[in-house]
């Protein structure tokens, strides 16, 4: 693939003169000018009628997203981290219980367990997926394991068969971490239709994004639909009487007005991302990039919806401060590890405990993948990138 030549190249890795971003790294001003109109339309349709708490707007909101996802039920709520509360409440975890999980990923997974005075056991990561370590997984189950919770990091699936069979072996609920990989396949099955529950995120800056925070569950199991639906209104089916101790986590009508807008454009912007992410590629191969990143992985069994598009270097540190200088925006998805972090230091876990999470936190860096942006864009990052490495553009 050509490089473009409107784009000044560097044959050097001395950092270049300090400038400000050459553009955003997610551009969420570009894709509301260009839906704008649709959203205002309906924002003024939901204050006119004043039914702003859950409602009809919500309820139609969760019939799209059921359909999305392939589930039977979808429940809306606060957030995504409300999710995870939600659905180990429906499920039944107590103080005590174990639920396993990744340390790769954000506060939240390992946060909700821990909310429930739970503990959370964390299991090392394939270094190319980033998802659990399936060679791992069996040895921490324990007679004292309620769940498992998978992360579909980053918008690639979790290797869920797998999953799956251990947990339907040793009688384990699943809950799919589903916050990054809205309408992401593993194999025929849409994440947040393969567990018990899949939790959704709609955060500004996922796939579909609100205009603040929101979140949704997806089942199949009527009972544990039913149950979270009670569950996010205190615990209340009726006024003033409480079956179940529940929390106040409803979806604003007016977030899921705006969400409805924004899914009709959900599978032009996922194959953006797509494209974008196999334009990177390209790039990256014809400057000769590909041999010095380690590139997202694609398994043949899953579609992968690039909420990042994060590559992998053991000069991380030094590209994305060569790339910031360049103006090129880059992101880190994690600087570290959980069980790292001071909130889960009664955990008792050390350095070195989880080795593949812990190298990942040092080299892993997320380019610009958002769905308006341009080829010249990308040839802009690309480029960059190869001045970095002493490589001249072909």
């Amino acid at each position: 693939m050509a490089i473009s030549s409107s784009i000044p190249h560097r044959v050097s890795a001395s950092p270049p003169v300090v400038q400000a971003a050459l553009f955003p790294f997610l551009d969420l001003k570009t894709q509301f000018a260009r839906i704008k109109n649709e959203v205002l339309a309906e924002v003024e349709r939901v204050l006119d009628s004043q039914y702003l708490i859950l409602g009809p707007e919500v309820e139609a909101l969760e019939a799209e997203v059921a359909r999305i996802a392939g589930s039977e039920f979808a429940i809306g709520c606060a957030s995504g981290s409300d999710a995870l509360l939600l659905a180990l409440l429906a499920l039944g975890v107590h103080a005590g219980d174990e639920v396993i999980t990744t340390p790769f990923t954000f506060v939240a997974t390992a946060g909700s367990i821990a909310r429930l005075q739970a503990q959370p056991v964390f299991v090392d990561i394939d270094p190319e997926t980033y998802d659990l370590d399936i060679d791992q997984l069996e040895s921490a189950i324990t007679a004292r394991t309620k769940a498992i919770i998978p992360v579909h990091l980053f918008g690639l699936p979790a290797e869920m068969k797998s999953i799956l069979a251990m947990a339907d072996a040793n009688g384990l609920a699943v809950i799919e971490d589903a916050a990054q990989s809205i309408a992401a396949r593993y194999q025929d099955k849409r994440v947040g239709s393969i567990g018990n529950i899949g939790c959704f995120s709609f955060f500004p800056s996922k796939n579909l994004g609100g205009a603040g925070d929101g979140g949704m569950l997806t089942t199949s199991d009527p009972e544990l639909a039913d149950r979270l639906k009670v569950l996010r209104v205190h615990g209340s089916r009726e006024k003033y009487h409480y079956e179940r101790l529940g929390i106040n986590s409803r979806l604003d009508a007016l977030q899921a007005a705006i969400l409805r807008v924004k899914l009709r454009h959900l599978a032009d912007w996922t194959a953006a991302r797509q494209r974008n992410a196999e334009r990177y590629r390209n790039m990256f191969a014809e400057l000769g990039l590909d041999s010095h990143l380690q590139l997202p992985a694609q398994p043949r069994d899953r579609v992968h919806v690039y909420n990042q598009f994060v590559i992998r270097t053991p000069q991380r540190d030094a590209l994305s401060h060569y790339l910031r200088a360049a103006g090129v925006p880059t992101e880190i998805y994690y600087p570290s590890p959980l069980h790292l972090q001071p909130a889960f230091a009664y955990l008792g876990y050390k350095e070195a405990d989880f080795p593949q999470a812990e190298l990942a936190s040092q080299e892993v860096l997320a380019l610009p993948i958002f769905p308006e942006l341009t080829e010249d864009q990308q040839f802009a990052v690309a480029n960059a990138i190869a001045s970095f490495h002493g490589i001249a553009p072909s």
